[in-house]
């Protein structure tokens, strides 16, 4: 059973103790950098108000964001840092309250990437030992992995930004390829000189350039809409016409997602396609087998991690791996986290920042049973 004894705080001081400074990001945050981060679809699971300027302004919905900000205006900033939080953050989740307890670490500037993120893994694992669950499911993906396939395929950019949301959203799978690549529907004819200036933009830029043009044109709002999800519904559009890719592309990816299982197993099947179909993935791969070693090296069984080369999170930050903690298979997601070396940049850093972390879901872990 759950230690009922222990508590969030108990588990922030853990932490501390471990190293990792304590930190407390303010509650109210501008709402454009989480939009900018993870797209205008986050909206509608914030809270989202307007200061006295104008400004939207949002509860946290999250604490990753909110501590590369802190990390950024600090002495730190660009160097070797670890944080800590235990706090509430405001989200709406189905079936859950928007209130909720996280508490979890951020580490910023190792460059020994594979120990660190072995290191956010088994930290995780021992807090939840700390709590009763003994046994958990283990799932773990690889961003770095689903890069390093995509651009071996030289895949157009206008397919490449929509298998990557796909996959951030864990909805992309050998079964629903087609209907990926396929789109949503036709592009808005009306518009077609912006729709094709928009395909080849990273969607941060494309974003900001519909945005630029309807405060030219002195547009705020259309139809109940605000610019921003005007701009992102041209975004979807630009990259909504069906792609037919050539048969041997589709066969690699649906190779590729098909794969699954322990991390050794996954490993030697991912280089076996790797040499039969001419793909460069050892860099990658060399990474995803050192994380491993980090990890038993650590006292983790490797054998009871779950790698899915389908695994993604709905987080559009992440760049290596992403990973997430059960009690059970069919329980919920008591830990979430991953990789995110370029997150920092895109937040105003001169340049990436490698870092790594994870949350724990406070409210879960402590109704939970192993």
């Amino acid at each position: 059973m759950v230690n009922s004894r222990l508590s969030a705080e108990d588990l922030a001081a853990r932490f501390v103790r471990l190293g990792y400074a304590r930190v407390e990001p303010p509650v109210l945050q501008p709402a454009d950098i989480f939009l900018d981060q993870s797209g205008e679809n986050f909206r509608r699971r914030m809270f989202v108000t307007t200061d006295s300027e104008g400004r939207e302004m949002a509860l946290r919905p999250e604490f990753t964001i909110p501590v590369v900000r802190l990390y950024l205006a600090g002495a730190d900033a660009g160097g070797l840092a670890q944080y800590s939080y235990c706090g509430r953050v405001f989200r709406m989740q189905s079936g859950e309250s928007g209130e909720f307890v996280q508490a979890g670490i951020e580490s910023f500037g190792r460059t020994d990437s594979a120990a660190a993120d072995a290191e956010t893994v088994a930290l995780a694992l021992e807090a939840l030992h700390e709590f009763g669950v003994h046994d958990p499911a283990i799932r773990l993906g690889d961003m770095g992995l689903f890069n390093a396939v995509t651009e071996a395929l030289a895949l157009p950019d206008a397919v490449l930004r929509r298998l990557k949301r796909a996959f951030a959203l864990g909805s992309l799978t050998v079964a629903n390829l087609d209907q990926v690549l396929g789109g949503e529907g036709e592009a808005d004819a009306s518009h077609p000189g912006l729709s094709a200036a928009l395909i080849g933009l990273d969607p941060v830029t494309a974003r900001n350039l519909v945005e630029d043009m309807l405060k030219i044109a002195r547009i705020s709002t259309v139809g109940g809409r605000t610019s921003a999800e005007i701009a992102d519904r041209f975004l979807r559009q630009a990259g909504q016409t069906a792609t037919v890719l050539p048969d041997h592309t589709r066969d690699v990816l649906n190779a590729y997602l098909a794969i699954s299982g322990e991390p050794d197993a996954v490993s030697d099947r991912l280089r076996d396609l790797a040499s039969t179909q001419g793909l460069d993935l050892s860099a990658a791969l060399d990474v995803f087998d050192e994380r491993t070693g980090f990890l038993a090296a650590r006292g983790v069984d490797v054998s009871k991690i779950h790698v899915s080369t389908a695994f993604g999170r709905d987080l559009d930050y992440y760049t290596g791996m992403v990973f997430e903690i059960r009690a059970s298979n069919a329980g919920p997601s008591l830990v979430g986290g991953g990789r995110y070396d370029r997150l920092a940049q895109s937040l105003g850093a001169a340049q990436a920042v490698p870092a790594v972390g994870c949350s724990i879901w406070m409210d879960r872990l402590i109704g939970s049973t192993p």
